[in-house]
């Protein structure tokens, strides 16, 4: 066995496993208050209507195509003595502080033209880190089990950053501060986090830059095979679905919560909290079923089990929320497996694309993955955002709303998220790139970079580059 095939069998420490999950904190943090909490702040608090709202965001979600695109493509060309993913890494956090600090000190009334110029401004910045961190665990993990495991890792980590900004609205409200301020206080916390966990990254993790057939080249029919690629186009497909489903969740369920369930703002983040807290047990957990009957299958068996909770929630007691905390609990549990395992399965076409094409494509694989996610969100605010309005539900009446138009509410809720995560399971039926193949991939690019020039070298955590190992 070659030093390299020897290195792709190891499994990644836990130690190193974890400072590079701290991009994950701020992300999924953020991730959770703009998806949960930002729409509705400006919609209820800070008086934006709700159509200025929706058209606000989901112009950000299209202006991202083209930059995703070229951000992905940017990194993957990068190839500087300080690393490839790691200055990038450093890149985007002054973007997402900049962002989110310009939209928490919005005045009242603020017009769409602010919000979508900050809003791209902190999307940027949520760009850069994503890729990157994203990118960069396709190369720090080697196989197809090590991968799987990587991003479980980082997803739970990533839900303790949740789970912490969750936590904060609940003090607040305790403390007897209003809504709007808890969202504020989110806000400030989150850009505190974000550079404290950049630093653990940059510092603690090291990066390999994978070797590349020389003489090769971008070109625009390879851009084509990735887009039509059999395995990548299924993910993409199976991305937009099981993130539109709980997008359009998290977009109206502070809105549920409040009008149809009858809770209060702290009863809502209670709930939320446990949603967000089972993702700790079910990020590694799914994960571990995956490397045992495939990544895709477990998406499928995830997406009926999501469905299925899901539905029964309306029949839950109205106000009670004992009675809610073991279905919004397992829910969560299963809903932090679409993440982690899609983007596992993007990390094995990466291998796939590096052996076809002789580059690293991962960074333009994450931006097309992370543009359906985006895409997704933006399109859920857009379209339930949209759709309560034209039915007459008005959020700054809550619960006075007609009982049409909380009736609305509750469907929007629940039909939604079950139709996109089923339809997303369906566009796995017949997906090929299974641990085998994976394997045998693996395989093949060991054997090629065994043979090519090995001075594609490691990055320290100095940012010097050292010779990597001549083959065995």
């Amino acid at each position: 066995m070659t030093a390299a095939a020897a290195a792709s069998a190891r499994r990644l420490p836990l130690r190193t496993a974890l400072a590079f999950a701290a991009t994950s904190l701020p992300l999924q943090a953020l991730t959770l208050a703009v998806a949960v909490h930002l729409p509705a702040y400006f919609a209820a608090n800070i008086g934006v209507p709700l159509a200025v709202v929706a058209a606000a965001f989901g112009t950000v979600r299209l202006i991202d195509v083209p930059i995703e695109v070229a951000l992905g493509l940017g990194m993957d060309r990068t190839k500087t003595r300080f690393g490839r993913y790691r200055l990038w890494t450093l890149v985007g956090a002054p973007f997402l502080m900049l962002g989110l600090y310009m939209l928490l000190t919005a005045g009242r009334g603020v017009g769409s033209g602010y919000l979508i110029t900050w809003l791209l401004v902190m999307y940027l910045g949520v760009s850069i880190l994503m890729l990157s961190h994203h990118a960069w665990a396709a190369t720090l993990a080697k196989s197809y089990e090590d991968r799987a495991r990587l991003f479980g890792i980082m997803a739970a980590v990533g839900v303790l950053g949740a789970v912490t900004v969750l936590a904060i609205p609940i003090v607040m409200e305790q403390l007897g501060y209003g809504e709007a301020q808890g969202v504020r206080a989110m806000g400030w916390y989150l850009i505190v986090l974000a550079p404290i966990a950049v630093a653990i990254v940059v510092l603690g993790t090291p990066e390999t830059i994978a070797r590349e057939v020389p003489g090769q080249r971008f070109r625009l029919r390879d851009y084509l095979e990735i887009v039509t690629d059999r395995n990548m186009s299924r993910i993409l497909l199976v991305d937009l679905m099981v993130s539109l489903g709980p997008g359009w969740m998290a977009a109206l369920y502070i809105l549920y919560s409040r009008d149809y369930m009858h809770f209060t703002s702290g009863e809502a983040n209670i709930l939320l909290l446990a949603y967000i807290v089972a993702g700790i047990v079910g990020a590694p957990a799914l994960a571990w079923v995956a490397t045992k009957i495939s990544k895709h299958r477990t998406v499928m068996l995830i997406a009926a089990g999501y469905s299925l909770l899901l539905i029964t929630l309306p029949f839950l007691p109205k106000g009670n929320v004992l009675t809610s905390l073991p279905t919004l609990f397992f829910t969560g549990f299963l809903a932090q497996g679409f993440n982690v395992l899609t983007r596992a399965m993007t990390a094995d076409v990466a291998d796939e694309m590096r052996l076809k094409q002789g580059k690293e494509r991962s960074g333009l694989l994450y931006a097309m993955t992370t543009l359906t996610s985006k895409i997704a969100g933006g399109v859920a605010i857009f379209l339930t955002f949209g759709v309560l309005s034209r039915m007459g539900y008005d959020p700054q009446l809550g619960q006075r709303n007609t009982p049409e138009a909380i009736q609305a509410l509750m469907l929007s809720f629940v039909v939604g998220p079950v139709v996109f995560v089923m339809l997303g399971a369906a566009c796995l039926v017949g997906y090929r790139l299974t641990a085998a193949r994976a394997a045998e991939v693996r395989r093949q690019l060991d054997e090629r970079d065994a043979t090519l020039d090995p001075s594609g070298a490691l990055v320290s955590l100095t940012g010097e580059e050292r010779e990597a190992p001549r083959p065995a």
